[in-house]
């Protein structure tokens, strides 16, 4: 159910995009989204396309800015919510080591019945 945006600025090879996807992946499901449920668009963007305030909220980011859009289904505590955030920057720190400060995170809570996986049809509506 989770449809996941990840934009990164242009210059890091497929490798590394294709590891944050996962680790992105491995976050939902250990949250409770279930498994093979995987719809990404993982995007690059020249410096000028790609811009943010370096020191918002006193959070110095860098360059290397990665900025994860979630739209799923309404319903999630505000501790599993705090838990996705918390395994996406760990994990991408592990992983590739970027740094925390550089993953922003925004999540959109939709209805079941606002899905349509294929076939025309609304997938999880009652």
């Amino acid at each position: 159910m989770p449809l996941v945006r990840i934009d990164v600025r242009k210059g890091k090879d497929a490798a590394y995009r294709q590891k944050i996807g996962r680790i992105v992946y491995d976050a939902l499901v250990s949250v409770g989204v279930p498994e093979k449920d995987r719809f990404q668009i993982i995007a690059e963007h020249e410096a000028d396309g790609f811009q943010f305030d370096a020191e918002y909220l006193g959070i110095q980011r860098s360059a290397d800015l990665v900025i994860i859009q979630i739209t799923w289904n309404e319903g999630r505590t505000t501790a599993q919510k705090q838990a996705l955030y918390k395994a996406v920057a760990d994990g991408l720190h592990a992983t590739v080591g970027l740094r925390r400060e550089d993953v922003l995170i925004n999540l959109i809570e939709v209805k079941k019945e606002n899905w349509s996986f294929g076939n025309g049809i609304a997938t999880y509506a009652a």
